[in-house]
C-alpha cells in the first residue's frame, strides 16, 4: 500500500507526461502482480465502486472531530471534493494529529491487494457505531500524506491525471511488450488478481485465445484547415460520419458479441444485431457504426431513436420494429481467425465489400436490411471538400471521414491516417440566468451555467445547460460577475440578473417532453462571450424551433 501512495503522490504532484509515464513503469516494474493489477484496475478507472458514500464519511468525521456542520460545507465548498475535505478536517481535530495507533486491524505494511479486497470491503460491511469506531480508527493510523488516498478508494473517488493510453504505455514497457497487444488484452475488460495480471504481460503467444474481446479502436483527429491539400484527394477513402454509436460486430468460436467504443457489451441491447452476428463467417470482426435504419429508408433515423435503445437489457419486439437497430460496417478486422489490421485499408475495403456481397441476398430476401456497407464517395479536388460535407445534415450524418488508403488500423489516435470533418455546429444566442459551483479544482467558481431564450410573452425560458468554452481569465471574470449580480438562491444554484449573452453551439436539436421549452440540444458549449449584444437581442424559442425543423 505504501508504494502504490507513493505512486499517487508522485502521479499527482507532477504535470509532466513523461515524468509520469517513468513513475508507473517503475511501479509496474516492481509491484507484486496482484497489487499491480489492483493499481491498473484503479488507474484505467475501472474499479471505481462506491463503498461508503461521501455523505456518511462526512457524517463519521462530524462525529469524531465534533465540528460543525456549517464549517464542513463551507470547507467543501471550497475544495470541491467529499475524500479531500474529511482528510483536511480530520487532522484539526482536537486530539491533534500525532495519536497514530495501532487499533485498526488494516496496516500500511500491507499489501494494496489486501487493502482492496479485505480490509476496505471490511469497512464497509460493518453499521452504524461500529462503522463509525472501525473508519475512525483506520484514520488515526494513517499518516496526513495517505488518509486522501484511503478515503477516495472508500468513496469510490479515485481519479489521478493519467490517461489510459499513458497507463498503457507504462506498463507495456514494463513487460517489454508491445504497446498495440496490450491495448488488445486490455479491451473488454481487466477483473484484478495476479493471475490476470500475469497473463496481460505474458509473451506475446502465436495463438493467443481473443474469444469474444473487442480490438482497440482506431480514432479519427479533426481536420485541420489546408492539412490534406499537398495530397491528391484519390489517395483517401471518404464517408459519411454517422450519428450513432460506434461498435464491434463479433463472432468467433467462443459465440458472438457486440462492443461499444467505451468497452460496453451490449448485446442484450441489440439482439437482431447478434443474431446477425450469428449468420457471419466465423472469425469475422467487423467495425462500424450501430445505428436505428428503417430497411426501406434512404437515410437513417436521428439519434434520439437509437436513445431508446440503449440500456435496454430486453427491448420488446414492438420497440424493435419502430426502433430497427443496423450496423453500418466501415472496416474489416479480422477475417476467418486472421487479424487484417495490418493491411493498408484498401484491402480491407475490398475484402468487407466481398463479404458484404455474399450476404445482399440473404439480407433481400429478410428485406430488413442490418448489415449495411458504409457507401464511400469521390472528391474530383479539395475545393469540394467543404461542399460535400455539408450535404451531411440532409443525410442525419454528423459530417465527413477521411481514411488514407494506404493505412493500417492502428489503435487510438494517431494523427495523420484518418480524419473527422465535421459538420459547422448549429448555435444560438441565449442568456444567462443560473449558474452552479464547479467540482475539484472549479469548487469555488461559478462554472456550470444554465442559459435561455425568449418565449412569444417576453419571458426567458431555460433550454440548456453548458459548462466549457470560457478561458480562464473568462471564468475568473464570469465568476466575480455572478457573485456581484446574483437575486436569489436556490441551495448551491444562484439566479443571476439575466443581462450576459453567449453564443451557445451544439450538434443537433431534437423535440423532448422532458423540457419546458419542448426541445433539447446535443453537446452544448459555450463558443463565446457575446459583451457586444444586449440580452433583449438574444435569440428566442422560435428560432431554436426554426432549426429543429430544418434538421427534421
Amino acid at each position: 500500500m505504501q508504494a502504490f501512495a507513493a505512486l499517487f503522490q508522485q502521479l499527482d504532484g507532477t504535470g509532466s507526461t513523461s515524468a509520469k509515464l517513468d513513475a508507473l513503469e517503475a511501479y509496474f516494474r516492481r509491484a507484486a502482480a496482484a497489487d499491480a493489477a489492483w493499481a491498473l484496475a484503479l488507474l484505467l478507472g475501472k474499479r471505481r465502486r462506491r463503498l461508503i458514500t461521501g455523505r456518511r464519511l462526512r457524517e463519521i468525521c462530524l462525529a469524531g472531530t465534533a465540528l460543525p456542520d456549517w464549517l464542513f460545507e463551507a470547507c467543501h465548498a471550497q475544495v470541491g471534493d467529499s475524500a479531500e475535505t474529511v482528510a483536511l478536517l480530520w487532522q484539526q481535530r482536537p486530539d491533534g494529529t500525532d495519536d497514530r495507533c495501532e487499533s485498526s486491524s488494516a496496516s500500511l505494511e500491507d499489501s494494496l491487494a489486501l487493502w482492496m479486497e479485505e480490509h476496505l470491503p471490511r469497512l464497509a460491511a460493518l453499521q452504524g457505531e461500529a462503522q463509525a469506531e472501525a473508519v475512525q480508527a483506520c484514520w488515526r493510523s494513517l499518516p496526513a500524506d495517505q488518509l486522501l488516498l484511503v478515503n477516495k478508494l472508500l468513496s469510490g473517488g479515485f481519479r489521478v491525471g493519467v490517461s489510459t493510453g499513458l497507463v498503457t504505455r507504462a506498463l507495456a514497457r514494463s513487460a517489454a511488450l508491445d504497446e498495440a497487444l496490450v491495448a488488445h488484452r486490455l479491451m473488454g475488460g481487466f477483473t484484478p488478481s495476479a493471475a490476470a495480471f500475469a497473463e496481460l504481460t505474458a509473451t506475446a503467444g502465436q495463438n493467443e485465445t481473443l474469444s469474444a474481446r473487442p480490438y482497440p479502436f482506431f480514432l479519427a483527429s479533426p481536420l485541420e484547415p489546408g492539412q490534406l491539400e499537398t495530397t491528391p484527394p484519390d489517395n483517401w477513402q471518404l464517408e459519411w460520419k454517422w450519428d450513432g454509436i460506434r461498435g464491434q460486430l463479433i463472432h468467433r468460436a467462443g459465440g458472438c458479441s457486440l462492443w461499444s467504443r467505451g468497452e460496453e457489451l451490449i448485446n442484450e441491447a441489440f439482439p437482431e444485431l447478434i443474431a446477425l452476428a450469428e449468420q457471419l463467417p466465423q472469425g469475422t470482426v467487423l467495425d462500424g457504426e450501430v445505428i436505428v435504419w428503417h430497411g426501406d429508408a434512404d437515410q437513417p433515423e436521428p439519434f434520439a431513436s437509437l436513445q431508446r435503445r440503449l440500456g435496454r437489457k430486453a427491448p420488446s419486439r414492438n420497440l424493435q420494429k419502430q426502433c430497427p437497430a443496423a450496423f453500418v460496417a466501415y472496416d474489416l478486422l479480422e477475417e476467418q481467425g486472421v487479424d487484417r489490421r495490418e493491411q493498408p485499408l484498401l484491402q480491407r475495403r475490398a475484402r468487407l465489400e466481398t463479404l458484404h456481397r455474399q450476404w445482399a441476398g440473404l439480407q433481400e430476401e429478410q428485406g430488413e436490411g442490418r448489415l449495411r456497407l458504409s457507401a464511400t464517395l469521390k472528391l474530383a479536388s479539395w475545393d469540394q471538400l467543404n461542399a460535400l460535407r455539408d450535404q451531411a445534415r440532409a443525410l442525419r450524418a454528423e459530417g465527413l471521414m477521411l481514411k488514407a488508403l494506404q493505412a493500417p488500423y492502428l489503435v487510438g489516435r494517431k494523427r495523420g491516417h484518418w480524419w473527422k470533418h465535421k459538420l459547422e455546429p448549429l448555435r444560438l444566442d441565449a442568456v444567462l440566468l443560473y449558474a452552479q459551483a464547479g467540482s475539484g479544482k472549479r469548487a469555488n467558481l461559478y462554472t456550470d451555467y444554465s442559459f435561455g431564450l425568449w418565449n412569444s410573452e417576453g419571458e426567458l425560458v431555460t433550454f440548456a445547460k453548458a459548462y466549457s468554452g470560457l478561458d480562464n481569465a473568462e471564468i475568473r471574470a464570469l465568476d466575480r460577475w455572478i457573485r456581484a449580480h446574483t437575486t436569489e438562491r436556490f441551495g448551491p444554484v444562484r439566479a443571476v440578473e439575466p443581462l450576459q449573452v453567449f453564443e451557445l453551439a451544439f450538434e443537433g436539436i431534437q423535440p423532448s417532453k422532458r423540457h419546458k421549452c419542448g426541445f433539447a440540444v446535443r453537446f452544448p458549449r459555450i463558443s463565446r462571450w457575446r459583451t457586444d449584444k444586449p440580452a433583449s437581442e438574444a435569440d428566442s424559442l422560435a428560432s431554436a424551433i426554426a432549426l429543429m425543423e430544418q434538421q427534421l
